[in-house]
């Protein structure tokens, strides 16, 4: 091993050391005890100057200049300076105490790898100084780098011959390079760009707002002419019922024969597109003569659902949402009960329905815990303030206050002010609420000063709805109207509305919350039951809706993105297609009637959902690059849509996050840490913002660091924002070709070529005579005129037929690969596949399809490696990342732990030009066995220098460890199997440690703000307690007969098994909750291809090669296993979470998000009739929910 440039820097040390007026006999003295000659004064004599070259020398192995050693002594030298000396130096250096093994001689001089004697020394000390340094590196150069060299560059060179004849990638090349001079490569206009996609979905949403729009016409049509009729009998199609028969075989009543048929619009749902069918909430009974009249005179929907279908063939589903309760959906659907035997399901809190009903608004809700509240009648008041945070929706904002003699607010951290009342916030307080327990006496005129102060203050920031204001009193009476507190904080413009909630049967005091109610504009009700709870909440609803109705304001309403999982379409979805994902457009419907004009008669809502992907089908992915994406955001900052955004999690099976439909722009955008596009978007700008972004890809595992420039507009007529990202260099570019359309089609045809499903080609969704068209099939049709008016996106068809002709040859020299029984024989490679960025795909197969390895690959069960609506493939991506003309390898994480498909995938990306500028135009590679890859591994690693074959090293020897590990820390080899596609680090921490602290790889921290993580609390499964026969008998001792029989009898099946009478029931579950987490990624540094290295672990040195392969993102590391280093742990990539102390919570609560409030508001208007201000409400059960709890409670155990 040679050193040819050592005595340099050896020179540049001593150097170092006089000009410090330190000489090498100083060190001399020290480190090998001999008589130094008479320091020259003034200088103190300082030890182990010298031994941080040694350090260097034995970390940087034969280096190809003096400018290794120096980089590494560099940092050392100033640390010398600053501190007085290199005594001073941190460990290793600081210890000066350099090994020297007892059972290896001493070596020659001539053995030494410095070329000439240095100055300043004498030829004894220099040949003392040589033994040592000479027997510290023998010590330590157990592997040689260059038989590793060797290694890694026999198995790069026959991996690279592999994945380049296999995929063709060069003959793609060639092909591309010969069209050069026909295409032209242009700038993408970011800004645009997203104006124009702005602009094609603010008329793809306009079309859905006049569908609606045409319902509500209908529908206060209709209402106008009906007279109620209380005697009506109207059989109409019940949801549930419909079809069934009974045990004569008879159809039910309500249950009429529906046809129903699988329609492809509908994700193959058995629908009725004819007629609507009515779904009536669990708790109400069928036949009542408000439903039945307000079925009867919407049955006249059913032309303009058909009529909108007919002209808008993109639509799904319609409805309408009575005040009454019941739900007329369009195309008629059957409903099924849960596994309890109900329906959930009432459209009334629904946030499409209330948000579209009703203005925003700030709400107090004061909760009485005075000791006579306790048992029932404070947990009929838990229930009721759930059922209010229920109706509550993102523009609003709430706080609770529990009072006794004193004050208490559920949150304490939000003293005095109010939260916006997003999911997360509501489950907060939802928790809070189980703490409460009752106490002491009522003190109401204290909650009240409390509650109208806070409103007023809050109201003053400016922060909050800035519309209606409401106070919400929970308690079982009062002894006082308070109408002095009244007069002085609320009238006489009466701005806060009050609503009063008597708990109990007790109608003592109900003469007085009905007096507050009706003197504030609010409503009163009195709840007896659990089963009363939802009902009775509905009603404030009503009266906040009266000043829109009185306006006759049909203001159009859009929710962000959700899914309701009650519905029988999500249902049926929910376990084959996973979370489809809908916003929803939406009117209210106001009674016309001259007499009720007064009164502000709500008569429901009508509206229809939209599928998210229905607005990627507007965005031409070509035109954004292999990174690039688009995004919308809500007024709130809410993402209606993006690629980052992951709704789902895995428990079992898969379920939605709770906190799914509420993630913000900026828990996916964080590196943009002052909002600046959030903010800007949310306020409705257009413009362009640029940042550096560390992207995840592979199950967020890679990370790839770029940067992004932001470009975003508004979507006129929404309350949405839409922005593009696109990444800089070859993504901010695309090029057009041209071709004839007959040489185009003809190879456009070939049996080899697919399009990227979710792309849209061509627009077949509008007719249904084109639903059944394949991409292919619309592109002939529209190209050769069969089908001139068709939608098709010309420009894109263009660039895929020209991508058709310029990749035709490839499917030749698969063919005759494939035909040649000499290659491959051992059918090692499997499928070579390319894509194009236009969505085009061409796969071969060297084997048969039921020899694959992977079945899955390249199917839409694995959507990672196709085109999708919103990426391209991974192997598209990662490849577009590498130098030009070099393969990126990997495998499924876990292999050997998982027994996964054990394939490895190898792409490489093909451009255009030879600059930035180029856009990456394909993407090819091969999947071969990992049998295969491996065992060309092994044939390497036998490969040695010498003549005689005798090789020095071997990855058979026991006493080193070889590993090939990609440029993310993923191993892909290892001589324990059960290793493949973990983390080096993991396995080899201290080795992998070490290549971090040398720069060999990098460390990134990433955030996941929309984590899960594990958590143990209280919860309760099923209430065993209640359903518990002997436990209710002697809980119900405590009550007199009467109130055992009314609790019985009126308890349904939605308050019995949901009500916080469970919470007795309890017991330690460990679940999984929304939480923020940070993890790291790792990624290699590309100018550093080989490194060296030594560990010392306390008692022992742990040395180590690392060589990169060429031409790809492999690195071959072989590891002495001598010493174990267990002192140094290992390192992992699991996410830790953010735990944050109270005080960081507390101002994370209170902290607001730059949001934009709705343009309109209606809270109040002169002309509302105030003397429609509530009576004691009792809803009446049907009998089979009287006994079906019951039943539950005894047969159940």
């Amino acid at each position: 091993m040679t050193q040819p440039s050592f005595h340099l820097v050896f020179n540049a040390w001593d150097s170092y050391l006089h000009s410090s007026g330190k000489t090498f006999e100083m060190f001399t003295s020290v480190a090998l005890k001999v008589p130094p000659p008479p320091p020259p004064p003034p200088p103190p004599p300082l030890p182990c100057a010298y031994f941080p070259l040694l350090s260097c020398t034995t970390s940087v192995r034969e280096p190809r200049s003096a400018l290794q050693l120096l980089a590494c002594l560099a940092p050392l030298l100033e640390e010398a300076r600053k501190e007085g000396g290199p005594s001073h130096l941190s460990p290793p250096f600081g210890r000066c105490r350099p090994r020297f093994p007892a059972d290896r001689p001493a070596p020659r001089a001539a053995e030494l790898p410095f070329a000439r004697t240095p100055r300043h020394t004498t030829p004894l000390l220099w040949t003392a100084l040589s033994l040592s340094l000479a027997d510290g590196v023998r010590s330590e150069q157990q592997i040689p780098l260059s038989v590793v060299k060797l290694w890694a560059s026999a198995f790069g060179g026959e991996i690279r011959s592999i994945a380049a004849k296999y995929s063709g990638s060069q003959l793609l090349q060639k092909k591309y390079k010969e069209y050069e001079k026909d295409v032209t490569i242009e700038e993408i206009d970011g800004l645009q760009l997203v104006k124009k996609l702005a602009k094609s979905m603010e008329e793809m949403f306009h079309k859905k707002s006049e569908a609606v729009r045409r319902l509500v016409e209908a529908a206060e049509e209709a209402h106008l002419k009906h007279e109620f009729d209380a005697d009506l009998q109207y059989e109409y199609f019940n949801a549930v019922l419909i079809n069934e028969r009974d045990e004569d075989g008879n159809f039910l009543e309500l249950g009429k024969e529906f046809i129903l048929e699988p329609n492809d619009h509908f994700n193959n749902l058995p629908v009725n597109i004819t007629l609507s069918d009515v779904q009536v909430p669990t708790n109400m009974y069928n036949k009542d003569p408000a439903i039945v009249n307000g079925v009867y005179w919407s049955e006249s929907l059913n032309k303009v659902f058909v009529d909108n279908f007919d002209r808008d063939p993109s639509l799904i589903w319609q409805y309408f949402g009575s005040a009454k309760g019941f739900f007329r959906q369009y195309p008629g659907i059957k409903w099924e009960p849960d596994e309890n035997g109900v329906i959930a399901f009432d459209c009334r809190n629904r946030k499409w329905y209330i948000q579209a009903a009703t203005s925003p608004k700030d709400v107090v809700i004061l909760v009485d815990v005075s000791g006579s509240m306790k048992g029932l009648r404070l947990t009929i008041a838990k229930q009721t303030v759930s059922s209010i945070l229920d109706t509550l929706g993102d523009d609003d904002f709430f706080n609770i206050i529990a009072y006794n003699e004193e004050l208490h607010y559920v949150e304490p951290c939000l003293n005095g002010t109010l939260v916006q009342a997003d999911r997360a916030n509501k489950e907060h307080f939802r928790e809070h609420l189980d703490k409460l327990f009752a106490k002491g006496i009522g003190m109401l005129d204290i909650a009240l000063v409390e509650a109208f102060n806070m409103l007023s203050d809050f109201n003053h920031t400016g922060q909050g709805s800035i519309c209606s204001q409401a106070i919400m009193l929970i308690t079982d009476g009062a002894v006082d109207t308070y109408d002095a507190i009244f007069e002085k904080y609320n009238w006489p413009d009466r701005k806060v509305r009050i609503f009063t909630y008597l708990i109990g049967r007790e109608a003592a005091f109900a003469d007085n919350l009905k007096w507050m109610a009706c003197a504030n504009k609010g409503f009163f009700t009195q709840i007896s039951t659990l089963a009363d709870v939802q009902e009775n909440v509905m009603e404030y609803l009503h009266v906040l809706s009266r000043p829109k109705v009185i306006d006759q304001e049909h203001d159009v309403i859009w929710t962000e993105a959700y899914v309701d999982s009650t519905l029988p379409q999500a249902q049926k979805l929910a376990d084959d297609q996973g979370l489809v994902l809908m916003t929803t457009v939406a009117m209210p419907v106001f009674s016309k009637q001259n007499e009720t004009r007064s009164k502000g008669i709500l008569l429901g809502v009508v509206g229809t959902d939209v599928p998210v992907k229905e607005l990627l089908k507007a965005i031409p992915k070509y035109k954004l690059g292999i990174h690039g994406y688009a995004f919308a955001i809500t007024n709130n900052g809410y993402i209606l849509t993006h690629p980052e955004l992951r709704p789902l999690y895995e428990e079992g099976k898969k379920r939605r996050k709770p906190n799914y439909s509420s993630v913000d722009l900026s828990e996916v955008e964080w590196e943009d840490r002052d909002d600046v596009l959030r903010n800007a978007m949310v306020n409705r700008k257009t413009g362009k913002f640029s940042m550096e972004v560390k992207k995840t890809v592979d199950k967020g595992k890679r990370v790839l660091v770029m940067t992004n420039d932001y470009y975003y507009t508004d979507i006129k007529g929404t309350p949405f924002s839409l922005g593009v990202a696109l990444s800089r260099g070859h993504g901010k570019y695309f090029f057009r070709g041209n071709v004839t359309i007959e040489e185009g089609l003809h190879d456009l045809e070939q049996p080899d070529v697919s399009l990227a499903d979710e792309w849209s080609y061509c627009n077949t969704d509008l007719h249904p005579e084109h639903r059944q068209m394949t991409q292919l099939k619309a592109i002939r049709n529209y190209l050769t005129g069969k089908e001139p008016l068709l939608p098709c996106d010309k420009e894109l068809i263009q660039e895929v037929l020209f991508d058709a002709v310029v990749s035709a040859p490839i499917e030749a020299y698969w063919t005759s690969l494939a035909l040649n029984k000499s290659e491959n024989s051992d059918k090692g490679v499997e499928v070579a596949f390319l894509g194009t960025r236009t969505g085009l795909s061409r796969v071969n197969l060297f084997v048969g399809p039921e020899q694959l390895t992977n079945q899955d690959f390249l199917t839409a069960e694995d959507k990672e490696n196709i085109f999708n609506a919103d990426h391209f493939p991974l192997w598209y991506r990662r490849a577009a990342e590498q130098i030009p003309g070099s393969f990126v390898y990997s495998i499924p994480f876990s292999t050997g732990k998982a027994n996964k498909s054990n394939v490895v995938t190898a792409s490489t990306s093909i451009q255009l030009l030879d600059d930035r500028k180029s856009p990456v135009v394909a993407a090819v590679g091969i999947q071969m066995k990992l049998e295969f890859f491996q065992r060309k591994f092994w044939t390497a690693s036998r490969q040695c220098t010498s003549l005689d074959g005798r090789c020095s090293i071997s990855c058979d020897d026991e006493n080193i460890n070889c590993y090939l590990i990609d440029n993310n820390g993923f191993i892909l080899v290892s001589e324990d199997y059960m290793q493949t596609g973990s983390f080096f680090g993991e396995v080899e921490g201290a080795v992998m440690n070490k290549l971090l602290i040398m720069g060999s790889f990098k460390r990134i921290t990433l955030y996941d703000y929309q984590a899960m993580c594990k958590t143990t609390k209280e919860s309760s499964d099923g209430a065993h307690s209640l359903l518990d026969p002997y436990k209710t008998f002697f809980a119900a001792v405590k009550w007199i007969v009467t109130e055992l029989v009314l609790f019985l009898v009126e308890f349904n099946l939605c308050s019995w098994w949901h009500s916080d009478l469970t919470a007795k029931a309890q017991r330690l579950k460990q679940t999984l909750e929304p939480c923020d987490t940070e993890y790291p990624a790792f990624v290699s540094e590309r100018t550093i291809k080989e490194t060296t290295g030594n560990i010392d672990c306390d008692d022992c040195f742990k040395s180590f090669v690392i060589q990169q392969i060429q031409n790809s993102n492999l690195f071959m590391v072989v590891v002495s296993n001598e010493c174990d280093c267990e002192s140094i742990p290992p390192i992992t990539m699991e996410p830790i979470e953010i735990r944050y102390n109270e005080s960081l919570k507390c101002e994370r609560l209170k902290s607001h998000k730059i949001r934009r409030r709705p343009e309109s508001c209606h809270g109040f208007h002169p002309e509302e009739n105030a003397r429609e201000c509530g009576g004691v409400l009792a809803l009446t059960a049907k009998p089979t929910l009287i006994a079906l709890p019951l039943f539950l409670a005894i047969f159940s155990r």
